[in-house]
């Protein structure tokens, strides 16, 4: 599907809203601690999400094998990478965060080759899948095998989020297709909020409501922003310019995410986070498979033109 010069520029804004909301979390996580970060996340977010779902006429399903697939959903799309990333975040840059965040691509190739019969892992995507792999490994670097400390815990935290976006991605495939995106968004923010909340009140308590005007700015920024609208911006752009071009998105939050660590907190990165980074970027071109369509295009020799007819040419 050809991509637009207005979807390029709604994926441009998606990638900016994404890659703004590490930062957020950033100065959400001074203020509070993750389970209530993430609890706020899907709270504010469902909220948001339900009253666009009423503005569109689109009403709450009854149909309790929706709300079934929902606890699923909310589960892997949120209970479990918002955790991960935001506990993984109190230890690790945002922007490598960001960087680590990327491979959920990578992952979303290897559980739909695993789980959906018409996904198959094909060379190119293989090729890909390895690419990003080093570049984990990059970023990872062998000292954490010998050294297994907090920020190797960190990375693998994210890590770990992004397998769980992959594999929440195959499962919303195929229970949650047919339903309206944003009630099926609005459905598994919902139950997001109804299994943070215990593990919330279990592991740091109650919410406290004096965190600040900074905190609070923050905490709205991610549900109301980096959540509600980032869903509602994704599958307008979905619907707009295809699966494939979407997928660009994941190479354009890192920049945007290191940039704003870089000026706010005055993050700065290892070299092997850059090289980590260019790897998986590889990988994900490598995936897409469109560069290598082109460039297999530029190679193919042009058509000899037809030798000229003898006698009068055809009249106009």
């Amino acid at each position: 599907m050809r991509i637009t010069n207005r979807a390029w520029a709604e994926l441009a804004l998606l990638s900016l809203i994404w890659g703004a909301s590490f930062l957020t979390i950033a100065l959400a996580l001074r203020a509070t601690g993750p389970f209530t970060a993430v609890f706020w996340r899907a709270c504010l977010g469902a909220g948001a999400l339900w009253a666009a779902a009423l503005a569109m006429r689109l009403g709450v399903p009854r149909d309790l094998r929706f709300w079934g697939a929902c606890a699923v959903m909310g589960l892997l799309n949120n209970v479990v990478p918002f955790t991960l990333m935001a506990w993984g975040q109190t230890s690790i840059e945002s922007g490598l965060t960001a960087i680590l965040n990327a491979t959920t691509a990578v992952f979303g190739v290897l559980t739909a080759a695993a789980f959906l019969r018409d996904e198959r892992l094909t060379a190119p995507r293989a090729a890909g899948v390895a690419l990003g792999l080093a570049g984990v490994a990059a970023i990872v670097g062998p000292e954490a095998l010998g050294a297994f400390d907090i920020r190797s815990l960190g990375q693998l935290a994210v890590l770990g989020g992004a397998l769980s976006y992959a594999l929440a991605s195959v499962w919303g495939r195929a229970r949650l297709g047919g339903r309206p995106p944003v009630v099926a968004a609005a459905g598994m923010t919902s139950a997001a909020t109804l299994m943070m909340a215990p593990l919330m009140l279990l592991v740091e308590g109650p919410p406290r409501l004096d965190l600040g005007a900074a905190a609070w700015g923050a905490i709205l920024y991610y549900a109301l922003i980096g959540t509600a609208l980032a869903y509602l911006l994704y599958y307008r752009i979905l619907a707009m310019a295809g699966a494939a071009n979407l997928m660009l998105v994941t190479l354009m939050i890192p920049p945007t995410a290191i940039v704003l660590g870089r000026v706010v907190l005055d993050e700065r990165l290892a070299p092997s986070a850059y090289l980590g980074f260019a790897l998986i970027a590889l990988g994900l071109i490598a995936i897409d498979g469109r560069a290598a369509a082109a460039l297999r295009r530029a190679r193919r020799p042009a058509p000899r033109a037809a030798p000229p007819t003898r006698g009068r040419p055809d009249r106009p």
